[in-house]
């Protein structure tokens, strides 16, 4: 379904589930396209059109069920079926990334911690042992991870990124501002660039 979606449809359902995760914890059991919209700051034209994609889910005069709706958003996205991921850099960033994400809420399972500091190898984030990157190929081989994060330097990730292909590894949540899918455009890449979105926000004020 996802290869007919466009692009921005798919960047919006997350903030949709967000959104109606909100709804519900309100008390909140149904909601129109109007009122989404309101709270969202999108049309509730746009609203209705994205969720057509995927085959509607309201009804005409009383609205979305939000509990419904956001369980079908959950499969859409894949968050009924937890995969799992390794991470790769415990730097001060990977570390956070361990202790503040909720990976199950998010449709992962977080296994394994690697990095090839001595230093940091042995201590325990998070319920998780940092273990040795040169035990990558035996751990990869033997839990089978479907995606990895990439916390480290953009001139030790093309290594890295071609190693965990080799092991079955084709998902990436890319912090390494190493370009993953100009050699691999079979892989499936989420790239993050804190510098370039605080840059974003430089322009928007320059040009207020």
């Amino acid at each position: 379904m996802a290869g007919t979606i466009s692009n921005s449809v798919i960047k919006r359902l997350p903030r949709y589930y967000r959104f109606l995760g909100e709804l519900r914890s309100e008390g909140l059991t149904k909601i129109s396209s109007r009122e989404l919209s309101q709270r969202m700051g999108f049309t509730a034209s746009q609203i209705r059109q994205d969720l057509n994609c995927f085959g509607g889910f309201g009804q005409q005069g009383y609205g979305y069920n939000i509990d419904i709706l956001r369980e079908e958003i959950a499969y859409i996205l894949g968050l009924d079926k937890p995969k799992g991921i390794i991470l790769i850099g415990t730097g001060n960033l990977g570390r956070a990334i361990t202790m503040h994400m909720n990976f199950e809420s998010k449709g992962f399972h977080l296994i394994g911690l690697f990095d090839e500091k001595e230093s940091l190898v042995g201590k325990v984030v998070k319920n998780q042992p940092i273990r040795n990157i040169n035990t990558l190929d035996e751990f990869c081989r033997e839990n089978l991870p479907k995606a990895a994060i990439l916390c480290i330097p953009k001139e030790a990730a093309q290594k890295i990124t071609d190693q965990l292909i080799k092991l079955g590894v084709k998902s990436f949540w890319n912090f390494s501002h190493y370009d993953i899918a100009i050699n691999n455009p079979d892989v499936k890449v989420e790239n993050v660039h804190l510098g370039d979105s605080l840059t974003r926000l430089s322009y928007k004020m320059n040009n207020e």
